[in-house]
């Protein structure tokens, strides 16, 4: 019941309630009897007022009392607990609203927590994906400065693969950098409506040349019609694209890698598909590939390398898009990852 429709009946009951005893009692008690009438008057009056008192007492005590328990625990920091309301008041009204917002922040607290987590985490990967190619570089430099790289052949290679650790140290910043600005939405997309069959002939041609140097056999197949075309940010989504593959060589455990892109028309969208024959990802890892700092191996091999964020800045992107990403496995066969993105369709003009 409604705290004012409580007041108007303990108004109304205070107000009429004791007229119709003094009424009924005029008439059957004889005049005379006029300050017996008063003092059972005062009385009638007294008695209504305190069980109306105590009927809206009761109706803002409990609330407020439950209100005040929950606030408290709040205070020392306990967010695990129900506050339960039966009321249909306004006070209970202000009860819900008070569940709601101690659900909120239960939710944040958890938020938060979570990201202090990652964040951790973030740091620990940082420092061990950093340490592994600077304890390399720091030894070859060390070597050929006491005179080790002997000939011409052994400094060639000290010095490749210096290089090469740098930059596996410059993609390990610049991905974190990207990522940041992904997740902060700070980066400025360029759209604009390309050939999809022109834009994927193009990646895979980059693909085939990058893959056949690294002995990885690279079979491509475009289904698409000339005609279709979408509306991406073409830096972008090249960048899905070599952190799918990388990803995919990065656990390649066959004597021969093999990579195959696919490109099919289904309906309004068009699907790209890039499978591999690497060591596959668990059923129990499956669902959280495209997590931030997620890794299948937990003991980090230093060979694998990486952040642990390639994948989630993939889906990050093709969400972005307007598309959606998932991936198929078999544990010891190989994965395939699908990602959709929208057509760009022409709405036609009336004339």
């Amino acid at each position: 019941m409604k705290l004012r429709t409580r007041l108007i009946i303990g108004f109304m009951t205070v107000m009429i309630l004791p007229t119709l005893f003094t009424t009924v009692g005029m008439r059957i008690l004889a005049p005379q009897r006029v300050s017996e009438m008063q003092f059972l008057l005062l009385v009638v009056i007294f008695l209504t007022a305190a069980i109306f008192i105590m009927w809206i007492y009761r109706a803002v005590n409990i609330p407020i009392h439950k209100m005040q328990d929950a606030a408290k625990q709040i205070k020392e920091g306990n967010l695990d607990f129900e506050l339960k309301v039966d009321e249909d008041d306004e006070m209970g009204q202000l009860c819900r609203d008070f569940e709601e917002m101690r659900l909120r922040l239960k939710d944040n607290a958890e938020e938060k927590v979570a990201y202090d987590k990652e964040s951790k985490e973030l740091i620990s990967n940082i420092s061990h994906d950093l340490k592994t190619p600077i304890t390399a570089i720091k030894g070859y430099v060390e070597g050929i400065m006491d005179g080790v790289a002997d000939t011409p052949e052994k400094m060639d290679r000290y010095i490749k693969t210096i290089y090469n650790k740098a930059n596996e140290m410059d993609r390990l910043i610049n991905e974190l950098t990207l990522y940041s600005k992904i997740d902060t939405n700070r980066i400025p997309y360029n759209f604009s409506t390309l050939s999809a069959q022109d834009y994927f002939d193009d990646c895979a041609e980059d693909l085939a040349l990058e893959l056949e140097a690294k002995g990885v056999l690279f079979i491509y197949h475009n289904y698409m019609e000339e005609d279709s075309r979408i509306i991406v940010d073409a830096e972008q989504l090249r960048r899905v694209v070599n952190n799918i593959v990388n990803n995919s060589l990065k656990y390649m455990d066959k004597p021969q890698g093999k990579i195959n892109m696919t490109i099919r028309d289904v309906g309004d969208f068009i699907q790209v598909e890039l499978a591999d024959n690497g060591k596959g990802i668990a059923p129990k890892d499956l669902p959280n590939v495209f997590d931030r700092f997620y890794r299948t191996d937990a003991s980090r091999n230093s060979s694998k390398g990486g952040s642990g964020i390639g994948l989630a800045i993939v889906k990050k992107i093709v969400e972005e898009h307007g598309g959606n990403i998932w991936a198929t496995s078999q544990d010891g066969v190989g994965t395939t990852m699908y990602f959709v993105l929208r057509k760009y369709q022409e709405v036609p003009v009336d004339e």
